[in-house]
């Protein structure tokens, strides 16, 4: 049986199972405390019954500084959940965690009303493009070069597809584009749309 819960501080030391996976973004320690301050309703943990963290999903809510706004409409990005890391340990996947997780973490946004839901995945991760796919994600737009990590040992930075969800209050879904992946953008224009 799996428990999913509010992750705690003690469970900052216990995410090795999940982190030790090469497409796992690793913090310090500071990061994962951060988000528990922050947003502790978005920091959710899946354990098993030895007390093992086998899946976590860290979340929050944001939206651009007001300077923003002052340079236009179009360059402005709401009050939107993120999804910064989803995990789940090697041997527990294919279990329905990630949904179940990624489900807690879109219920608190909704709560926050938040526009729409956005995360960045590794243009080379087929499998989770399409499990977020599968739960109604969509590619936003490409960033090229996002990833300056190689996890595949060629050397070379990786871009990224910024997907989207939307959420109730995006009844025009607005924040939503059909042709994402072949709207590219730079790291540095990540944050106007």
């Amino acid at each position: 049986m799996t428990t999913i819960r509010q992750a705690t501080p003690t469970d900052v030391s216990k995410l090795n199972l999940c982190n030790l996976d090469p497409l796992t973004e690793n913090y310090a320690r500071k990061f994962y405390f951060d988000y528990l301050v922050k947003w502790p309703t978005m920091f959710i943990v899946a354990e098993n019954l030895k007390g093992q963290i086998i899946a976590y999903v860290m979340g929050k809510v944001e939206e651009d500084p007001d300077y923003v706004k002052l340079m236009g409409a179009n360059k402005y990005l709401p009050w939107h959940g993120h999804v910064t890391c989803l995990t789940v340990a090697p041997q527990y996947r294919k279990m329905g965690l990630a949904k179940t997780l990624t489900a807690h973490l879109d219920r608190a946004c909704e709560q926050d009303n938040a526009w729409f839901m956005d995360l960045f995945v590794r243009v080379s991760n087929k499998t989770a493009i399409n499990m977020y796919k599968g739960m109604g994600y969509s590619v936003y737009r490409r960033v090229v070069e996002y990833y300056s990590d190689d996890p595949t040992g060629n050397g070379t930075s990786e871009d990224a597809f910024d997907m989207r969800k939307s959420l109730s209050r995006d009844k025009m879904k607005k924040y939503i584009r059909k042709d994402g992946e072949n709207h590219r953008i730079s790291p540095e224009d990540i944050y106007h749309p």
